[in-house]
């Protein structure tokens, strides 16, 4: 079910772009360990999946209601959510400019970075955080539309905006057609990569609009931005909140502290950095499921997935974030 089906009403007041092929399959995975089961947006879309295009459809579409032109975003240098919206920003006529910081540069990221190259508009690399805020001020006012006058549309990193986290809602409400449907029993949990908190929210609060009990188990990957389960939970909230003023009756349904559990303990030693357990993870993915996954995110939550194995409270989903197409 989409979010417009649930909620007619939003119709008119929440323009979406159809990007994304919908739903993505879920099927069991053995090969992951004993009751695991995959929620595979590998290909949600093209010429770039993962989870990042459900986000666009609903990002893109206000940008072009509000009347932007241009989108300013920010990822480090291997950034998937930078190159996703380079490319679907391109297609529906929007320039995208890119504030990238430095992570680990392995092959992949430099491939990465080339790709965002010819994507993008603009790239600047701003190398951290701090020089990013010191610099943002002149970026917006070098890419300011003059007449009539507008700055661009700023977008958070991963996509991470309450408008952003309504591509997750609706694919919490997704997943719980899918149990009704009998393709897979009511998870305990659905472990997924917590990178810039956007996937994982929106989750919490369409599980919550779904009347599951299916809790988000967040696997922290990333180190640069402020990433709590208090921070999760608040996106979620205000995700809601904006469904409410947009006319969604979302009645008295609240993202409670006990849907969301942040795992920490296998980032290794920052954003960007391969881990052992990792790696293991991403090898038995590959043999056992022929599943390609990514040294970042989803090996890492895979790997929170292998450790908790006989301490999990009945069935659970692990959702493969990574894209499995690329433009090159």
């Amino acid at each position: 079910m989409n979010l417009h089906e649930r909620f007619p009403q939003t119709q008119e007041t929440l323009p979406r772009l159809r990007i994304c092929r919908l739903p993505t399959p879920v099927r069991p995975a053995p090969g992951l360990g004993d009751d695991v089961w995959l929620k595979d947006d590998a290909l949600t879309a093209e010429p770039w999946g993962g989870n990042k295009p459900r986000k666009l459809e609903w990002i893109l579409a206000d940008v072009k209601a509000r009347g932007r032109r241009t989108v300013l975003t920010f990822g480090g240098i291997g950034t998937n959510h930078g190159l996703a919206t380079a490319l679907y920003a391109r297609r529906e006529g929007i320039e995208c400019v890119l504030a990238l910081v430095e992570q680990p540069r392995t092959d992949e990221v430099e491939r990465q970075l080339a790709r965002l190259r010819v994507a993008a508009t603009r790239v600047y690399l701003t190398r951290n955080g701090r020089l990013t805020a010191l610099v943002a001020p002149a970026i917006l006012l070098r890419h300011t539309q003059l007449r009539p006058p507008r700055l661009p549309y700023i977008l958070p990193p991963g996509g991470s905006s309450p408008m952003g986290a309504l591509g997750f809602v609706e694919a919490g409400l997704e997943l719980a057609a899918q149990v009704d449907a009998g393709e897979l029993p009511e998870p305990a949990a659905v472990y997924l990569a917590l990178g810039s908190g956007g996937s994982a929210a929106g989750l919490a609060a369409g599980f919550a609009l779904a009347g599951m009990r299916t809790r988000v188990d967040a696997v922290l990957v990333n180190d640069m931005l402020r990433l709590s389960q208090a921070s999760v939970l608040r996106l979620a909230r205000k995700t809601l909140r904006l469904l409410a003023k947009h006319g969604a009756d979302v009645g008295r349904v609240e993202v409670t502290p006990d849907r969301v559990r942040v795992i920490e303990g296998f980032m290794g030693a920052g954003y960007g950095y391969a881990t052992p357990e990792a790696e293991r993870a991403r090898a038995q993915a590959a043999a056992a499921e022929d599943l390609a996954l990514e040294p970042v995110y989803t090996s890492k939550a895979l790997a929170a997935l292998r450790a908790e194995a006989g301490r999990r409270d009945g069935p659970v989903v692990f959702w493969n974030t990574h894209s499995g197409v690329a433009p090159d």
